[in-house]
């Protein structure tokens, strides 16, 4: 079937769409929602038979869907209507939620029903939720929908005749009167919802050091206490907030707007308060194992079971700034310090990585050299796994990598992924040539001219089309605690099965056979080179996509290689 996925952005959503609609064979197209008359033009081109809206906030013009089939993907149960569905659901503690399809309409979120899947809301952030369970559920509505779309016989629903017991009712738009802390009266319970509802867009709204910032991101402290609604104390970048009956975590800020100025964006919270935060603000660290047997908020966890260790790590967003990446190596080279066999790196739910800090460096004085300290930081972290011999070392990828976080995980033995996870193994659209070693790590997967083409094509790959091409080696069905188990048996069972041994000596002989051929060293300089010239070079165009892509910039047409 001709498909045309017709979106805001192409975000993470969509390009799972994307990913499972291709794995069935179906041509896919994408048409950024640009404006009307470039969107007409984009559905004349394509010609397609059904048009999908993954993730849309602009309404399609009348023409297009009285003309073709729309179906809206609305993250909400049936009856839902309104902007906000996710954030009211966070808010109001809601524990089952839906992903509904349905067809566009002249109003909003009013169309007939095609399909609706319920899903359990987890104890976490906005864009966590979306990137997992809400994914999950909306893939699982979407092939329903088409199943039934395709069959010919589907009657959908109107919504004004749906059964009475739908829980869904127009939401207004979830603004700040209803994101707004009151650090006097709301607990902490209350102050977790509102940060999470707003963890990715737009943050709560609230003033801190004289200044107003966004508030991005919320986790729970177990321990220090002070005046609400004070920072009471710092790590890794990240402040903590005083509750009246505990404390929460906020790693991210974004300065307020001023009026006319340039869009602003999300930083490390300490960085972004930069000299306005007290120098009385003391620094609380926490272990990578600690953090583990605690309810604190930590970007690093270390744990072990027997022979298997375990090294968490949970970056916003999956970016890793050259901060990260040293904290990264120094856990993970305590880590192999440890009497195990088998060590598992990844996230518990979330992302994976998605490699080098493109807000971070965006903030920096120079950018181009932090641009280079971190890519520099990031290749420490692959060639530590990459000479790793005397343990195997699995990638566990409970979510989604992309650019340098897809080649952080192909250093390690092992690549095992949950099936709805989606791989970006390429760096073009940034204007990068790329680095981490993938000149050797990709084509010693998939070969020289299928990494070429993954480079050039620049479109996600899903979990079971990377296990096609030897990209991962396991993809494990069901939701991330089904993963989590299956891993840690697997783990379990490599760590004492009788092959260990052997496995340890043929990998031993393998990276000395692959130096000999070609040093990883010699990888790391031609990469850095071509990357030097990307960051310092007059004319090379990193600065203003960076720029523009953290930022939020629009582009003025859709990608070429999204038309399909």
């Amino acid at each position: 079937m001709r498909i045309l996925l017709v979106a805001n952005a192409f975000n993470s959503l969509t390009q799972r769409v994307h990913a499972e609609l291709r794995a069935r064979d179906h041509h896919v197209g994408v048409e950024l929602a640009l404006g009307d008359e470039l969107l007409r033009a984009g559905v004349a081109a394509f010609q397609p038979e059904l048009i999908l809206a993954p993730m849309l906030t602009t309404a399609i013009p009348e023409d297009i869907w009285s003309a073709h089939t729309v179906l809206i993907v609305h993250p909400g149960p049936i009856g839902d209507r309104g902007p906000s569905s996710l954030d009211w659901a966070i808010h109001d503690g809601e524990r089952e939620w839906a992903v509904t399809v349905l067809q566009a309409v002249a109003e909003f979120d009013a169309g007939p029903i095609w399909a609706s899947v319920p899903f359990t809301v987890a104890a976490c952030g906005k864009s966590e939720l979306y990137r997992t369970d809400v994914a999950d559920a909306a893939v699982r509505a979407v092939l329903l929908a088409l199943a039934r779309f395709a069959g010919g016989r589907f009657q959908p629903e109107p919504l004004g005749r749906v059964r009475s017991d739908a829980r869904g009712r127009l939401r207004p738009y979830h603004d700040q009167r209803y994101r707004r802390i009151d650090w006097a009266s709301d607990d902490t319970t209350v102050v977790l919802r509102k940060l999470r509802a707003a963890d990715s867009q737009p943050g709560v709204l609230d003033e801190l050091c004289g200044q107003e910032f966004y508030l991005h991101g919320g986790h729970h402290e177990d321990r220090l206490r002070g005046r609400p609604g004070t920072i009471i104390a710092t790590r890794a970048c990240a402040i903590c907030l005083a509750t009246v009956d505990g404390a929460v975590w906020v790693p991210q800020l974004r300065p307020r707007r001023e009026a006319g100025g340039p869009p602003t964006f999300k930083r490390p919270a300490t960085d972004a308060l930069g000299s306005g935060l007290p120098a009385s603000i003391r620094e609380v660290p926490v272990s990578p194992a600690a953090a583990t047997i605690r309810d604190t908020w930590s970007e690093l966890r270390y744990w072990e079971d027997s022979a298997v260790g375990y090294l968490e790590f949970s970056f916003p967003g999956g970016a890793m700034s050259a901060r990260q990446c040293r904290a990264l190596l120094s856990a993970y080279r305590q880590a192999c310090a440890r009497p195990i066999d088998v060590l598992v790196l990844g996230s518990p739910r979330d992302l994976f990585s998605n490699g080098i800090h493109l807000n971070v460096i965006e903030a920096a004085d120079d950018p181009a050299v932090e641009s280079w300290l971190n890519i520099t930081a990031m290749n420490d972290v692959v060639e530590a796994i990459l000479t790793t011999t005397d343990k195997v070392v699995i990638s566990a990828l409970a979510g989604n990598a992309a650019a340098g976080g897809v080649m952080l995980a192909l250093a390690a033995d092992e690549v095992w992924c949950r099936e709805s996870v989606v791989l970006n193994p390429h760096y073009r659209l940034m204007g990068l040539h790329g680095s981490e070693y993938w000149t050797y790590l990709l084509p010693r997967r998939v070969g020289a001219t299928e990494a070429e083409r993954l480079m050039r094509e620049a479109l996600p790959v899903g979990a079971g089309a990377a296990a096609a091409l030897g990209l991962v080696d396991r993809v494990v069905p069901g939701d991330a605690e089904t993963f989590s188990d299956s891993t840690r048996r697997e783990a379990a069972r490599l760590a004492g099965g009788a092959e260990l041994a052997q496995r340890l000596v043929a990998k031993k002989q393998r990276r000395a056979a692959d130096e000999m051929t070609k040093p990883l060293d010699a990888y790391r300089g031609a990469e850095l080179a071509r990357m030097h010239r990307n960051f310092f070079a007059p004319g090379e165009p990193y600065h203003a996509l960076r720029r523009d892509f953290v930022r939020k910039a629009p582009p003025a047409v859709t990608p070429p290689h999204l038309l399909g």
